[in-house]
């Protein structure tokens, strides 16, 4: 009996070291972070972990040994299949950094797909004519076919998404609020209305402050261009959008000097409407007044010649605003300008709120435009728009973009694709969210250096 115990503790000594053998073996095995972050951009869904675990468990030995480009391209299938239920985990919400309420991004929500919206709706952009005959003649003309085909030179790792699609915005703000971004600038035409090659979007904004709120987001408006804005229009149109959104905690406003907190409204291409029509609006003894009304705001106008900096103080205007993300594109969005600019903003008391990008590409939509193209060079380009923008100490910084697909200026999260016909830009040797974190880091930059200027 003795021997028999014995022989049966042998036994089972023996199986337990070749069971842990086979897991140390398994554990050498087992492949490390995909090159490209975790599956299915892991860092934007919330609730999505556990529906993930068997796939990832199913792929993860085949994927360990495909190059990264592969690799990238079939996750990227798997998260298109299941995103319209589910929308990526990652880091929880306690996990996030403090927002910053003085980094503005700019934010467009004019995207449709067959799914959501009938149809696709910009990723089919045209591609836009040159306006010389002769240059025209030399580039191709159409429009893009999606899903493969899309107006960018970069691909979303969602995919050509909708708008529409509640875990799109979702993921969106997720990536905003991992990035430090406290502020979207919602791209904005008034109800029934909307650029030419889109649809109104109105509807959306009460879904867009809402999924805002819970990521602890504020939304302010940037007015476009739309038929007939002027001094009548903008009075009611900013009277529908603080009547109707004003009460909504995700509704940003802004404190001045004075300890008031009012609304902001960027005002894209003001200048195509002359400052007296502006001043009927936005100067106490104007016709249109908009000033000492419960709908007093701010009002940041577009600055891109030297000249607009006059047009936007006689106007009325409480600051100004660059956009463009395109260094030695215009007077504006070139950064050695910056410091004359905000010198003039300090004497007139306006607020100077430079925008930094990441790059430019417009390509897709404009093949003649190649000469204002601005390289990425992995990152850089856009440290050195932080940088210069630091230097001038602005109250708000504004990034150009979030998501502007077609001008190749988002810091969404992109990853490598390639069609028959098409190799896209990507982030690499970077991964998806490169942009993201880089946000991340300029933004504790300046608040640590903020506090600086302040003592």
């Amino acid at each position: 009996m003795a021997r028999f115990r014995r022989r049966t503790c042998i036994i089972l000594l023996l199986f337990i070291l070749f069971i842990c053998s086979i897991m140390m073996a398994l554990k050498n095995l087992r492949p490390e972070r995909a090159v490209f972050g975790d599956p299915f951009g892991i860092g934007l869904l919330p609730d999505f972990q556990q529906r993930t675990t068997h796939l990832k468990n199913k792929f993860s030995m085949k994927h360990a040994k495909e190059d990264s480009f592969t690799q990238s391209n079939n996750l990227h299938t798997l998260s298109m299949n299941i995103k319209a239920s589910a929308v990526s985990v990652g880091k929880r919400e306690e996990d996030f950094p403090s927002l910053n309420y003085n980094f503005h991004v700019f934010y467009y929500s004019w995207f449709g797909t067959p799914q959501f919206d009938g149809k696709y709706i910009h990723w089919n952009h045209p591609l836009l004519t040159h306006w010389d005959p002769k240059i025209a003649s030399g580039y191709p003309n159409g429009r893009h076919s999606p899903p493969e085909d899309i107006g960018s030179s970069f691909y979303p790792e969602l995919g050509p998404y909708s708008s529409r699609d509640p875990s799109v915005i979702e993921a969106h703000m997720k990536q905003m609020s991992s990035a430090s971004i406290g502020v979207l600038a919602l791209s904005w035409y008034p109800p029934g209305m909307a650029d030419e090659n889109g649809e109104p979007a109105d509807g959306l904004v009460p879904t867009i402050l809402d999924i805002a709120h819970k990521y602890r987001l504020k939304v302010t408006f940037h007015i476009e261009p739309y038929k007939d804005r002027d001094d009548r229009s903008m009075y009611n149109n900013i009277k529908y959008i603080i009547d109707r959104y004003g009460g909504h905690p995700a509704f940003y406003r802004h404190k001045i000097n004075t300890g008031r907190t009012l609304p902001m409204f960027y005002v894209y291409d003001s200048y195509i409407t002359i400052p007296e029509i502006w001043a009927n609006l936005l100067t106490v003894s104007g016709s249109q007044s908009i000033r000492n009304t419960p709908y007093d705001s701010l009002f940041i106008g577009l600055l891109v010649e030297e000249k607009h900096k006059h047009e936007i103080h006689r106007s009325g205007f409480d600051g100004m605003y660059t956009y463009f993300a395109t260094n030695g594109f215009s007077y504006g969005s070139s950064h050695h300008n910056w410091p004359s600019l905000k010198a003039f903003c300090d004497t007139k008391n306006l607020i100077f709120i430079p925008s930094v990008g990441p790059g430019y590409v417009d390509t897709s939509i404009r093949p003649w435009n190649n000469h204002n193209t601005r390289n990425r060079v992995n990152g850089k380009y856009y440290e050195t728009a932080f940088s210069a923008a630091l230097l001038v100490r602005p109250e708000i910084i504004s990034i150009t973009s979030f998501n502007e697909w077609h001008e190749g200026t988002q810091i969404e999260r992109a990853i490598p694709k390639k069609t028959g016909k098409t190799t896209y830009l990507d982030y690499l040797p970077h991964k998806p969210n490169i942009y993201l974190e880089l946000t991340q880091k300029w933004s504790e930059k300046y608040s640590k250096e903020k506090e600086q200027w302040l003592t």
